[in-house]
């Protein structure tokens, strides 16, 4: 393991950069700081310390999690412009870790960035590999490109994910390159600092991995400032319109205007690129699941969202409709349609007075009917079920503010 020690905090706080990079590699884990026990054993309170944290720069939540986790925090490096967080870490003067995810698909280009940043910072990223026989299997199964025909999913659990868990089991910490910006509807809900709802730590069980999101509340534009700024390596793909990076085969350029992600995985349903219909399933550790619970439901009593009953919802699919009806289908534990929900909301009251009403179904306790019926593959999933027919139009973006919402609603429902 390589660790690298910059510069120290204050000295940047005075100069933004170093004449000179001065850097010495250590392969003497037992002088690295460890994790600061004091701070572990208390157990802090990680939605205040977000809160508290929330306008925090990403300097700051960067050289919070190198001080409080030391060599048990990671920074995951894509290859994109998260090399940002490789630049926060050094900026701080502390030993720090990357890692990244080599799934044997990446661009040409995304190799030679890996080793310009390790050559820029005089360190050694941690790659880590898919299994070989499970890649073996699927591609002599269902050729090289199966992903085009029957989703990502099991492409990226064999080459990604499950290689995220077994590098995320050697931490307690990691650290990421998500901003609220990245995807509008899906990303809104992003906190400097969480308690990761999906893996595990080197503890084991729910709670054992901190989750830190630096560049959190900053956007596109300010990251590339500071990029160009501080004149780091950054992927040529960039300059080719490329904005969210990812596997070869399943990244391309963006048009303008595009949220960034929407150059991945076009060919499937925008929501799917965030949140699965299984999000509401939390592994135990004996190995069986359970329901993940709702604090309180969406668009409650009062809202200007009308709420769908299961027979409603039937007639509705049946075509017995004597006026438009815009619904969502959604899942009240779904992180990403509770982001939805003020926009929704917005979009309700504007739409009062007109020819459609907008209307809510709670899919997750009825989901066969709806992935049967009204195109339900992933929450949440916004469907437009025009008068006197039995046609059911989704919608098929992930950008789910009000304004393009609204304007879909028009195209399709008429003004």
């Amino acid at each position: 393991m390589h660790l690298t020690q910059g510069p120290t905090f204050s000295a940047h706080r005075a100069a933004a950069r170093p004449a000179a990079r001065r850097v010495c590699v250590r392969t003497n884990v037992a002088r690295v700081p460890q994790v600061n026990a004091a701070a572990v054993a208390t157990k802090p309170n990680w939605e205040a310390l977000a809160a508290e944290m929330e306008l925090g720069s990403p300097l700051v939540i960067m050289d919070h999690a190198l001080k409080t986790f030391g060599s048990d925090v990671a920074i995951a490096f894509s290859g994109a412009e998260d090399v940002a967080l490789i630049e926060y870490a050094h900026l701080t003067g502390r030993p720090y870790r990357v890692f990244s995810l080599d799934t044997g698909r990446l661009n040409p280009e995304t190799y030679r960035l890996f080793d310009a940043v390790e050559k820029h910072y005089k360190i050694r990223i941690e790659y880590t590999f898919p299994e070989a026989q499970e890649v073996m299997d699927l591609v002599r199964a269902k050729g090289l490109f199966s992903f085009y025909e029957d989703g990502h999913n099991e492409c990226c659990r064999i080459r990604k994910v499950k290689p995220l868990r077994k590098q995320l089991k050697t931490l307690r910490a990691w650290i990421t390159g998500q901003r609220k910006d990245q995807s509008p509807g899906t990303r809104t809900e992003v906190p400097v600092v969480q308690v990761d709802p999906v893996f595990e730590g080197v503890d084991g069980g729910p709670g054992s991995l901190i989750k830190y999101n630096p560049l959190s509340n900053i956007t596109s534009v300010e990251v590339w400032n500071f990029l160009r700024v501080m004149n780091v390596p950054v992927n040529s793909l960039h300059s080719c319109g490329y904005i969210s990076i990812g596997c070869e085969p399943c990244t391309r350029p963006v048009l303008p205007n595009q949220a960034e992600r929407e150059g991945r995985w076009w060919w499937e349903d925008a929501a799917a690129k965030e949140c699965g219909l299984h999000s509401g399933n939390i592994k135990k550790e004996d190995g069986t699941t359970e329901e993940r619970k709702a604090e309180r439901d969406l668009w409650p009593a009062g809202s200007t969202v009308a709420t769908l009953s299961k027979e409603e919802v039937r007639a509705l699919a049946e075509g017995k409709r004597g006026k438009g009806t815009l619904a969502v289908l959604y899942a009240p534990w779904c992180r990403f349609c509770q982001a939805l929900e003020p926009s929704y909301e917005a979009l309700a009251s504007r739409l009062a007075d007109s020819n459609v009403t907008v209307a809510k179904y709670q899919a997750d306790i009825d989901r066969e009917f709806c992935n049967d019926n009204l195109q339900l593959k992933t929450f949440p999933t916004i469907v437009y079920m025009p008068p006197d027919s039995k046609q059911v139009i989704k919608y098929p973006s992930e950008r789910r503010d009000v304004d393009t919402l609204d304007m879909w609603v028009k195209t399709v429902a008429g003004k």
